[in-house]
């Protein structure tokens, strides 16, 4: 197994596990029931930078919806901003019913930021 020295791009990855886990409000036994592994192995991923193989790192990354290029790819994300990046993560979690609401504020602000835009394009 290897730790997080090892593998550069998985800083984050217990944390971000974590966080998505109990964003869908699952407890670490039901997580590992769900990838198929022990709890106290979820545990030490989570907690202690233990990178799992890669058949376990794919499951939790789409059982977690976390963002592939984030951990295989960490030069993309980094140019990203931190807010950025939080806010894509959030919108993996976020269930569909609500994406027309989040997409309608994002529009309000980015027309707030560019006023001309809706005029020119004929957007209403």
């Amino acid at each position: 197994m290897a730790n997080i020295e090892d593998c550069p791009g998985f800083e984050t990855f217990g944390a971000d596990v974590k966080a998505a886990r109990k964003a869908k409000r699952l407890s670490r036994k039901t997580m590992a029931e769900i990838i198929n592994v022990d709890a106290r192995y979820l545990a030490n991923i989570e907690n202690d930078g233990t990178i799992p193989s890669l058949p376990v790192v794919i499951q939790l990354i789409k059982e977690c919806g976390l963002p592939v290029e984030r951990y295989f790819n960490p030069e993309i994300m980094r140019e990203e901003s931190a807010q950025r990046q939080r806010i894509s993560h959030k919108l993996k979690l976020c269930p569909e019913q609500y994406l027309p609401i989040i997409e309608g504020a994002i529009d309000g602000a980015i027309q707030i930021n560019n006023p001309k835009k809706k005029k020119e394009t004929g957007d209403v």
